[in-house]
């Protein structure tokens, strides 16, 4: 039972404290869409999503007046466009046809994001899967709302090292065929180690090939709630900073449980998981570094920070867990620069650097999240930053992933402005020796001893 202090508390937590769900994601599979003639496709496409879809964003906001608890985004995730456009496919611009198809689809029902603009390529590639990567940039420099994805290493198969080379190229051609817009459309396309089947946040959601037909899935967020909570315990030892974090994610996951049950009821659609990511805005108060900070630490990056990350991360899914049966997703922190005030403060007080962030990815999912980096930077320095990424989820088994963005004509020193909920970042250094030797060796990594359990 759910009694009046909670109710109060809950309320607090939204006035004050930018308690949100993050986001209501629809997984709808296209998978009986298949069909050998791209027209065809399209439009077994279209109706797909816009039928599954239809209520989505009306639901959504009806559950935000009947309950006072804010919905950012209602998105929509589809099973990976390479499986799907492979036998109409023939050239990248007949897949990017079927992105602007799911454009169309999500600006008809009201969706802020449509993510599944995918490829699973992490022991190799097929021709559809390379069209498809190849056909990105157009995608996205040609639509509003789909988002992008690749998958390109994994603990059980390695690193597929000639997609990680593939990768870096398309990076600087989004960026180059955006940059009149500060390279802004490579902010929809993120690189995954391990990439989970039922991630609700953009820009890395797609409706994995294990699911059912569709299915609910809620990605719930408190930054500042979690800092609220600290702030009462400020000097108390780690037993006691442990215990607030757990018991407030507790409280956070079951807002957004709440919310996954009603939006279940009201579209007759099942609901999959909640995702208890701590996702932060570039509002005050909304900050993952502001977190760290207040358990100890000046900056983000001071020593100590990996630290404070993993206690941080643990002990929000150790609450989470107990109140939803159903946790998925990546369930971490995001850390991503632009995004998150306290992050910006950080990189401009020289107290956070690339490396620090890589190695701050052992202990949370996206470690190199929303990166401004000089227009200039290499396809291969690229790559490269982004294999370490993939070694670094390979290795310890966990899920990795990078959102880089090189900014066409910016250097070290300025700064990109993204608006709304994507912030603003300044354009940080890059590590400018060569890997191009390192990354023009072909084939793939192969996957740690440790992966071979059968």
């Amino acid at each position: 039972m759910i009694n009046i202090w909670e109710v109060k508390e809950t309320n607090e937590m939204i006035e004050q404290e930018n308690l949100d769900v993050r986001t209501i994601t629809l997984g709808i599979s296209l998978l009986d869409c298949i069909d050998d003639n791209l027209e065809k496709l399209n439009q077994n496409i279209y109706n797909k999503i816009t039928t599954t879809a239809k209520d989505l964003a009306a639901v959504g906001e009806e559950i935000e007046r009947e309950y006072a608890i804010p919905i950012v985004n209602k998105r929509i995730s589809v099973t990976p466009i390479a499986l799907v456009g492979g036998a109409a496919c023939h050239t990248p611009e007949d897949f990017a046809v079927i992105a602007q198809t799911m454009d169309a689809a999500a600006k008809s029902v009201g969706v802020n994001l449509i993510g599944g603009y995918s490829a699973l390529v992490s022991k190799g590639m097929t021709k559809a899967d390379e069209l498809l990567i190849r056909s990105i940039p157009i995608a996205l420099c040609s639509t509003e709302r789909v988002c992008s994805s690749v998958n390109l290493a994994s603990s059980k198969t390695g690193i597929n090292m000639d997609a990680v080379r593939l990768m870096g190229e398309v990076l600087l051609e989004v960026a180059e065929r955006s940059k009149d817009r500060d390279s802004v459309d490579c902010m929809k396309l993120v690189v995954f180690c391990n990439a989970p089947d039922d991630n609700p946040f953009m820009a890395g959601a797609f409706h994995g090939v294990t699911e059912a037909d569709a299915v609910i899935n809620i990605g719930v967020s408190g930054p500042g709630v979690v800092k609220t909570a600290l702030e009462k315990v400020r000097g108390e030892s780690f037993e006691v900073l442990c215990e607030t974090i757990k018991k407030t994610a507790f409280k956070v996951t079951r807002v957004g449980q709440l919310v996954a049950q009603e939006a279940s009821r009201m579209l007759g659609i099942p609901f999959g998981i909640i995702d208890l990511s701590l996702a932060p805005t570039p509002a005050v108060g909304d900050s993952v570094a502001d977190i760290l900070c207040e358990i100890g630490l000046e900056y983000a990056g001071a020593p100590g920070t990996t630290a404070a990350l993993a206690l941080l991360n643990d002990q929000v899914k150790k609450g989470g867990v107990m109140a939803s049966s159903y946790v998925g997703g990546l369930s971490g922190a995001f850390i991503p620069v632009s995004e998150d005030q306290g992050m910006i403060d950080s990189v401009q007080a020289k107290a956070i650097t690339l490396e620090k962030l890589e190695a701050m990815t052992c202990v949370c999912s996206v470690g190199l999240d929303m990166i401004a980096i000089p227009g200039n930077t290499s396809a291969a320095t690229i790559s490269g930053m982004i294999a370490d990424e993939m070694a670094l989820g390979m290795v310890n088994q966990k899920t990795t992933a990078a959102r880089l963005i090189p900014v066409i004509g910016k250097d070290v020193g300025d700064t990109v402005e993204f608006g709304g909920l994507f912030g603003y970042a300044p354009i940080m250094p890059v590590n400018t020796f060569s890997c191009e030797d390192f990354i023009r060796r072909k084939g793939r990594i192969p996957a740690p001893i440790h992966s071979f359990k059968n």
